[in-house]
C-alpha cells in the first residue's frame, strides 16, 4: 500500500536503487532520496536529536503550562510542538523498524515541499497572532482536548498501518508492482482502505483543534481533502492494475472513512 502528507507526501514514482548499505547507513534499496538533506547517519542522528528535544520541550510546556511567565508558551502550543516532533520522528522510526529497504533521511518527511511548511507556518502564525490580540479566544479547553484525542488516534492509526503493511508500505505511490508486493486487507486495513491517509487526516485536523485555529482548521480541511481525493484516485488505478478484481472487491467492502473521499 502507499502512504501520505500535503505536497510533500506526494513523491515521485519509486525507482530501484541497487546499492549495498552498511546496516547503520540510511541508503534505501528502492527509493532515491531527494538530496536536500544529507542522507547520512550523522544527519539522521542530528535530526532525531532535534526532534526529540522539540518533543521534550513541547511536553514540558504542555504539562507545566508556563504561560504565566512566558505568555506565548501555552499548553496548547506545547501539545502542538510535541505532536509535530513525534510525528516526524515516528515516520522514520517505523520505516527503519519495519520497512528498512525504503528507509532514508527522507523518511522523516521533513523534505515535504513548500506547501506543507507553509501550512504549518500559517497555523503557528494564526495561533500566536490571535493569542496576542485576543487571548480569550483560546480559552475553550474541550476543543483542545478533542484535538489532542484526534492527534493520538490519528498517530496510532497511521503508525499501526505502516507497521502492519511493512514492506508493502511506501511514502510515495508505487506505479510498478514488485514481486513481494501483496494486497493488505486485514488488521486496520479491514476498517480503513487507506488507514495511513486517514490517520494523517485526523492527526492534522486535531493539531488545529489543539491550537483552536478556526482559519487554518478550515484551510487544512480543504487542502487535505483535495490532496487525498486526487491521491487516492491515482493510487487506486495502480492498485486495480496490480491486483485486479481482488482490489475492486476490497474497495467495495471497505471505505476510506475520510469525509467525501470515496
Amino acid at each position: 500500500m502507499a502512504s501520505d502528507t500535503l505536497n510533500g507526501l506526494a513523491s515521485d514514482v519509486q525507482q530501484p536503487v541497487n546499492l549495498q548499505a552498511n546496516p547503520l547507513e540510511t541508503i534505501p534499496l528502492t527509493n532515491i532520496p531527494h538530496g536536500n538533506i544529507p542522507n547520512t547517519p550523522l544527519a539522521s542522528s542530528t535530526i532525531s536529536f532535534l526532534l526529540g528535544s522539540a518533543f521534550l520541550f513541547g511536553v514540558y510546556t504542555a504539562v507545566n503550562d508556563i504561560s504565566g511567565t512566558a505568555r506565548l508558551l501555552t499548553y496548547q502550543l506545547g501539545c502542538f510542538i510535541a505532536a509535530w516532533a513525534f510525528f516526524h520522528w515516528a515516520e522514520f522510526a517505523v520505516t527503519a523498524g519495519w520497512n528498512f529497504e525504503k528507509c532514508s533521511v527522507d523518511s522523516y518527511l521533513l523534505d515535504n515541499g513548500a506547501m506543507y511548511h507553509i501550512a504549518n507556518g500559517s497555523a503557528l502564525l494564526e495561533y500566536l497572532a490571535s493569542l496576542y490580540i485576543n487571548p480569550s479566544g483560546k480559552s475553550w479547553p474541550y476543543v483542545s482536548q478533542t484535538g489532542l484525542a484526534m492527534v493520538i488516534f490519528g498517530q496510532v492509526l497511521r503508525s499501526t498501518a505502516m507497521i502492519h503493511a511493512s514492506t508493502n508500505f511506501s511514502h510515495s505511490v508505487a506505479f510498478r508492482k514488485r514481486h513481494s508486493h501483496r494486497l493488505v486487507t486485514d488488521g486496520v486495513y479491514a476498517w480503513f482502505r487507506h488507514p495511513s491517509y486517514a490517520g494523517f487526516y485526523y492527526w492534522a485536523l486535531g493539531t488545529q483543534l489543539i491550537l483552536q485555529n478556526p482559519l487554518t482548521f478550515v484551510l487544512f480541511t480543504i487542502l487535505l481533502w483535495r490532496f487525498f481525493y486526487y491521491r487516492t484516485q491515482a493510487e487506486e488505478k495502480a492498485l486495480v492494475k496490480f491486483f485486479g478484481d481482488d482490489y475492486i472487491r476490497y474497495r467495495r467492502r471497505v471505505g476510506t472513512l475520510i469525509p467525501f473521499v470515496p
